[in-house]
């Protein structure tokens, strides 16, 4: 048996086994001030929603390498479930800090599955450079360090808990973009990071359900649940459509580009993520969406082009465009929002009141960005220590290299 093979059957069941024993001791003793898990509750049907978007719609979303399509889907799926018993543990650990109020085991598994997110944006940033064992050390490094970010917009800028959890986009998205710039550029004449028409279609299913199952996602924790569903289906509505328009106009033949609409459908969900809750007129949510898909177009030509190579960036996925940059534009715009929205009601006369709040949402966006790409750096760097076993350049992208393939003849 080869050695690098030997290498990860000692390393990979064993990591996944002592985490399986620290969950299940934490299951079997609990902590002490933790309620009844099992309480009732009404949010199954959007947790059911929510989960298959993370499971389901995630793992295919991330299809789009040729020769990556296992790993995209399986290592997703292993990561999720072993994070969601991660984070639940931590929102158990702060009930018993008192940091955090108890809650069902409904809503605790719900909020477990929505902070899963960041690390399913997260892997699209690295997927194919990291192994198993990196990807499952980085998604607890970047659950842990997600929580923490959040007690502090809750803690000290009395941002509520439900919007706490909607900067998982921003988070994801710049703690992935942070840790992919700590790996080794793949050899220019390397082709197995291009996608084919078969992984494009696979990949396009995953964004068809993550499109889907979105309005849930923006609602399941937010107090309006009708005004988060239906504002956030219409900027999806307005964002699918301007993809399909902006990818004829900006393409050379005037053609559809797959990897446009493959993104760009999404925007309008993540940039009104901030506000669903709180638009009172649809066509607020419909203008986000058309803006969200406009900078997630326009985003990929800049990025791609000029910020990418300057930075020698490799983000595989291209979450920065798909994620980042419609969640930056969505804080911006619950910052506007509420300034006018409070200005209005009090005829622009406590000044005072409106820059405290735009000093606590601009604090938030500047507290989650930051603590995600100083905190990304770091992980990068503690990811690519001997002892975590780097793959090198040129196995990069290939499923050869963990999955076993019974029907070729010659190894990898």
């Amino acid at each position: 048996m080869p050695s690098r093979y030997l290498n990860f059957r000692c390393s990979v069941p064993w990591l996944i086994l002592l985490l399986e024993i620290l969950f299940l001791v934490h299951f079997f003793f609990c902590f002490p001030d933790v309620g009844n898990f099992y309480s009732p509750s009404d949010l199954y049907p959007e947790f059911q929603d929510v989960n298959h978007m993370v499971i389901f719609g995630f793992g295919f979303f991330l299809m789009v390498l040729r020769r990556y399509g296992f790993s995209s889907t399986g290592l997703n799926f292993l990561l999720i479930v072993l994070g969601v018993q991660c984070t639940v543990l931590v929102e158990d650990l702060l009930i018993f800090l008192r940091v955090q109020q108890n809650e069902s085991g409904m809503r605790s598994l719900a909020k477990a599955v929505v902070s899963m997110t960041a690390v399913a944006i997260s892997t699209g940033a690295v997927l194919g450079k990291a192994n198993p064992v990196q990807l499952i050390v980085m998604s607890l490094v970047e659950l842990v360090i997600f929580y923490v970010s959040r007690c502090i917009n809750r803690t000290f800028l009395q941002v509520p808990d439900n919007l706490t959890l909607m900067h998982v986009h921003l988070f994801g998205a710049y703690f992935g973009v942070a840790v992919t710039s700590r790996f080794p550029e793949p050899p220019p004449g390397l082709d197995k990071n291009r996608s084919t028409p078969k992984s494009d279609l696979f990949s396009m299913l995953g964004t068809v359900f993550v499109w889907v199952f979105w309005p849930s996602f923006n609602s399941i924790l937010a107090d309006s649940k009708k005004e988060a569903v239906l504002n956030t289906y219409f900027a999806l509505a307005v964002s699918a459509v301007a993809a399909f328009m902006l990818s004829a106009l900006t393409s050379k033949d005037g053609k559809f580009r797959m990897t446009h609409i493959h993104s760009a459908v999404l925007a309008g969900g993540v940039t009104v993520s901030y506000t669903a809750h709180s638009i009172q007129h649809p066509w607020i949510a419909m203008i986000l969406g058309l803006l969200g898909s406009v900078i997630t177009i326009l985003g990929s030509h800049c990025l791609q082009r000029c910020f990418n190579p300057a930075f020698k960036l490799q983000d595989t996925s291209g979450v920065h465009f798909t994620f980042g940059l419609p969640a930056v534009l969505g804080a911006v715009a619950a910052i506007v929002l509420c300034v006018v929205e409070k200005g209005i009601s009090t005829q622009w006369n406590n000044l005072s009141s409106l820059g405290y709040l735009v000093f606590v949402d601009l604090g938030a966006f500047c507290q989650t960005i930051s603590t995600a790409l100083i905190t990304g750096l770091i992980t990068g760097l503690i990811l690519n220590i001997k002892l975590l076993k780097a793959v090198h350049v040129s196995k990069y992208f290939d499923d050869q290299f963990y999955w076993e393939f019974p029907h070729l003849s010659v190894g990898f």
